[in-house]
């Protein structure tokens, strides 16, 4: 999926925005684009930048261990 960056966007700010997560999906965008960390931590306005595949929502609604701090 390819999107636009507006002003002070960041690579993680997008794929939040447009994918809902973060984890995973920065590496794979930065592999997706070589050569976008050269633009500093803000993108410039109108890049286009081409983002992975959303995760699938099976991987979204997968079980966590609960952490209980007070027991």
């Amino acid at each position: 999926m390819e999107v636009m960056a507006i002003r002070g966007d960041t690579l993680d700010a997008l794929c939040y925005r447009h994918l809902g997560v973060t984890g995973g999906m920065v590496e794979q965008a930065l592999a997706l684009n070589p050569g976008i960390s050269l633009h500093g931590p803000h993108l410039p306005m109108g890049l286009l930048v081409q983002l992975p595949e959303p995760p699938s929502a099976a991987a979204a609604t997968a079980e966590r261990p609960l952490i209980q701090l007070w027991d």
